[in-house]
């Protein structure tokens, strides 16, 4: 084995064993939600974005990626409180993430034309889906909450729509759990119907959705080291 390829398999490796963390902490979080044991959230929700935004830089993934992933981790800690302005505080932490994602999905240039047939065929389905979701939700919202509220859903609803025209299912499909997260979160704060162990169900489709994400973003970006090399090795 050359001293090359032994660096990257100490590197794939370190990826994996990140990787493994990240689920390992995720499934911590969601046994203790479905068994009612909050110090095991409490201690485990944390966790997730860190992990999984080292896995992203071990890869090689973007800074932007990292930054959103930042941002969510920041959203987690603070949303572990019931106070009114942790809850805003929270929303504002993950509406930078949107916005570092919807940069980065904006620099993406799928080959063929595929994100501009993409885009025309999905936009007017998450722009109603941002109208209807918002119109239901407002009467019921808090009064201070209702504003807010809806400029992260649009956000939010752009973050989506941009992974799916930009990157595909794979992106596309962590867009459309994220949308279903908050979309759960903000049915709570309406005061609507809950499913049992509500929290159990937002962690579940949240650590899915970035995960899908990350995923996507990996997926459509070769690695910098491999695309020299390949370079390196063609030219004369």
């Amino acid at each position: 084995m050359t001293p090359g390829s032994e660096g990257r398999a100490r590197i794939r490796a370190l990826a994996h064993l990140l990787l493994g963390a990240f689920v390992t902490a995720t499934v911590v979080d969601l046994v203790s939600l479905a068994a009612g044991f909050q110090p095991g959230h409490v201690v485990a929700k944390p966790l997730l974005m860190p992990l999984l935004a080292a896995h992203a830089g071990v890869r090689g993934g973007p800074r932007l990626l990292i930054a959103a992933l930042l941002c969510g981790w920041g959203g987690d800690v603070l949303l572990l409180s019931d106070a009114d302005w942790a809850f805003l505080a929270g929303m504002a932490s993950f509406a930078a993430g949107h916005v570092c994602y919807v940069v980065l999905f904006r620099r993406r240039r799928p080959p063929h034309g595929t994100s501009r047939a993409r885009g025309r065929l999905l936009a007017p389905l998450y722009a109603a889906a941002l109208v209807t979701t918002v119109a239901v939700l407002w009467p019921d919202l808090p009064t201070d909450l209702r504003v807010p509220v809806a400029c992260y859903s649009a956000l939010l609803t752009a973050m989506a729509y941009t992974a799916a025209a930009r990157l595909g299912p794979v992106a596309g499909l962590g867009g459309a759990l994220f949308l279903l997260s908050d979309t759960l979160i903000a049915t709570g704060v309406a005061d609507w119907p809950q499913p049992p162990r509500p929290d159990l169900w937002i962690m579940l489709t949240y650590a899915a959705a970035q995960f899908l994400l990350v995923r996507g973003t990996l997926e459509e970006r070769p690695a910098p080291a491999t695309a020299y090399r390949e370079l390196r090795s063609t030219t004369p």
